[in-house]
């Protein structure tokens, strides 16, 4: 959530921002008319609890006059009414200031997914390869048909060596992040709709909704890590010298997948259900910027020391979410398609999930602030198999291993 200060003095910005992230039922002005209705009506209603007060006070220690009487009780029912029509339009403010996605930084690039910037490129690249799920069904490693019988479409079993590949992809990118200062952590799989909504996921009641809600209760199992780890200091006051927290969440991740109709989703690439490691910094302002950098480049690290070709993308304003202000892509060169295709991400959220969950900064100086999150994939693991399968497999049908790996394989050198 925006703070509503800033959209009074930045209202234009605010509204222009929306449309570029493509949220054109947003109307800035419809706002602020709204938060001015509800500013005088909270000013009226102040204005009657102290009268009331005030009469109250009045009629202690003695019995009232009658005038008096009739005066409290008419203010009884002013302000009754006044409660009741405050109450509905603080609902239909709050439900706008929901609505409201974050501004995006500056260098951001206007237009939709296709307007994304290509801002580096690392790798030679593989031109052909067979697919994965053809390479991985062929050694029994992967198994859809009985995901499906068990599950449902788009659930899977891995097996053998693939699932020790998995667990090695794991544990080399945990061992990095610890290095690197993270504190690894396992997390909840389910949040509050609280920490769903402040971590900027959609509701429940929303059609296109990628999360998977707990019928019964208000509690959504994760599509990321990045959700209980936003939640994890809500309501919490975090002095300025014990920032940036760095965190590493380790989960499953579960998505309905809505809406992904016409994306790649062949075989591991777009599943139900998948295991990542999610990297989560809280932070002051002033960090913000270095630490989207200091993700990007920890996500970069772990793809060149696994050798896979890839590329960076600035993701166009169109195509960020409601939290982002900021958002890079990691794209790995698939040898099967030619082309490259999504392989993590990392997002600079600025104050906007901080704010929906109350979780403040204590300065030097005493004085309180919203501070800044950021989130960023480490690995993914089902989409990590796919681009190890695509760019390691040899021409005699073996699997060779990343030479990082090998000490969690037991110095395998393929599979």
């Amino acid at each position: 959530m925006l703070d509503i200060r800033y959209i009074r003095e930045h209202a234009d910005r605010v509204q222009e921002s929306a449309k570029n992230k493509g949220y054109n039922d947003v109307s800035i002005a419809r706002l602020l008319d709204t938060d001015e209705q509800r500013r005088q009506l909270q000013q009226q209603v102040d204005e009657l609890r102290t009268q009331r007060n005030e009469i109250a006070s009045q009629m202690n220690g003695g019995k009232p006059a009658p005038e008096l009487v009739e005066k409290g009780r008419s203010l009884k029912g002013k302000l009754a009414e006044l409660e009741s029509e405050l109450h509905d339009v603080d609902a239909d403010f709050q439900a706008q200031m929901d609505a409201v996605p974050n501004i995006t930084l500056d260098d951001v690039p206007l237009g939709g997914e296709k307007d994304s910037v290509e801002v580096k490129e690392w790798g030679d690249k593989r031109q052909s390869a067979e697919d994965h799920l053809a390479f991985a069904a062929g050694r029994d490693w992967l198994d859809f048909e009985r995901g499906a019988k068990v599950a449902g479409t788009k659930f899977y079993y891995i097996k053998g060596d693939l699932m020790l590949l998995e667990n090695a992809i794991y544990q080399y990118a945990l061992n990095l992040l610890i290095s690197k200062g993270f504190t690894p952590m396992t997390v909840p799989h389910m949040v509050s709709g609280r920490v769903a909504r402040g971590s900027g996921f959609a509701p429940k009641s929303d059609k296109e909704s990628n999360e998977y809600f707990i019928d019964g209760g208000d509690v959504m199992l994760i599509g990321t890590a990045e959700a209980p780890l936003t939640g994890f200091h809500a309501d919490e006051i975090i002095d300025e010298k014990n920032l940036p927290l760095l965190y590493a969440g380790y989960s499953p991740c579960y998505r309905k997948e809505a809406g992904a109709a016409g994306k790649f989703s062949r075989g591991l690439f777009r599943v139900h259900q998948f295991n990542k490691l999610e990297m989560y910094i809280f932070c002051t302002p002033e960090q913000s910027a270095q630490m989207h950098e200091k993700i990007l480049s920890i996500e970069e690290e772990i793809w060149q020391n696994l050798g896979v070709p890839y590329h960076v993308v600035n993701i166009a304003a169109g195509d960020l979410g409601a939290p982002a202000a900021k958002k890079y892509d990691i794209e790995y060169w698939s040898p099967v398609d030619n082309q490259y295709r999504e392989l993590t991400s990392c997002s600079n959220c600025t104050d906007f999930q901080a704010r929906n969950l109350n979780i403040r900064v204590r300065r030097s100086d005493g004085s309180l602030q919203v501070l800044h999150t950021l989130n960023g994939t480490a690995v993914s693991l089902a989409r990590s198999l796919v681009a190890i399968i695509e760019n390691y497999q040899t021409d005699d049908g073996k699997l060779r291993v990343p030479e990082v790996l090998r000490p969690y394989l037991g110095n395998r050198e393929e599979l």
